[in-house]
């Protein structure tokens, strides 16, 4: 996934108030994920829009920072960028508390359940429980996928106000994943509309082939959407009509359970 370049900062943000070497050096931080675990200079340089210069200035302070380490050719993120998330994390009914709901929904169940938040065209993940089979699906805490195509992604759109929606729609593309995936504006526009009146959303094959999920919303106590929770599992496993009737109402009391314990906090 494309990472957003430095240098192509918004310019009615960047006030006297702004720091220009702080927002670089986050976009350095942001460059390393999955299959750029290690990175040279010169990818960091590139993928960021920096100079090589200016792009070894900031590794090797993040080096000195010891949020980054380096053999002298590559460099790879140190365990300490964890703290920069754990507060945010722990936002989510701190933390604990919604991994225990998680767990429960999962073991209930016998699916993976996870949480997720929106943040630009994707949905990032927050919380997580798996459920031990032979093949994993590689999705952890931090994990990306586009919003439009996922049952998080709409459920959390679906919670934007119309004009924020609008706004979302003009700047992210619908691109297809697979041949199920809608794509089509106005269509889409109707799903997100449907999806706030019935308060879940169901992906079938629209992501991944042969892949189902459910997921509803988490909601604050303003009763806004600030996070989404869902169930995934695979069309071999569960039919369209047994995740409403059986993972819809335990999805359902797992996000107010979770919604009371973020207000509680």
């Amino acid at each position: 996934m494309s990472q957003p370049r430095a240098t192509q900062a918004d310019a009615g943000r960047q006030g006297r108030e702004f720091v220009n070497a702080l927002e670089r050096g986050l976009a350095v931080l942001a460059t390393f994920g999955r299959g750029r675990e290690r990175m040279t200079l010169s990818h960091v340089a590139q993928m960021t829009g920096l100079s090589r210069g200016t792009a070894r200035r900031l590794l090797l302070t993040l080096s000195e920072l010891n949020y980054v380490a380096s053999d002298g050719k590559l460099f790879w993120l140190t365990p300490k960028v964890l703290h920069l998330g754990q507060g945010y994390l722990a936002s989510f009914g701190r933390g604990e508390v919604a991994t225990a709901i998680i767990k429960g929904v999962s073991e209930k169940l016998g699916e993976s359940c996870s949480m997720a938040v929106l943040d630009g065209p994707d949905i990032v993940y927050v919380a997580r429980v798996e459920t031990q089979r032979v093949f994993s699906s590689r999705i952890d805490i931090g994990t990306r996928l586009p919003a439009h195509c996922s049952s998080l992604g709409r459920v959390l759109l679906a919670g934007l106000g119309e004009a924020d929606l609008e706004t979302w729609m003009a700047r992210h593309p619908l691109h297809a994943w697979t041949e199920k995936t809608l794509v089509d504006p106005e269509k889409f526009r109707a799903r997100i509309h449907e999806v706030r009146r019935l308060r879940y959303a169901i992906i079938d094959g629209e992501l991944e082939v042969g892949s189902r999920s459910i997921a509803v919303p988490v909601l604050d106590r303003s009763d806004r959407t600030c996070a989404a929770l869902n169930i995934g599992t695979s069309s071999a496993r569960a039919s369209l009509e047994l995740m409403r009737r059986r993972f819809l109402p335990v999805l359902r009391e797992a996000a107010q359970q979770i919604g009371s314990a973020i207000e509680g906090w």
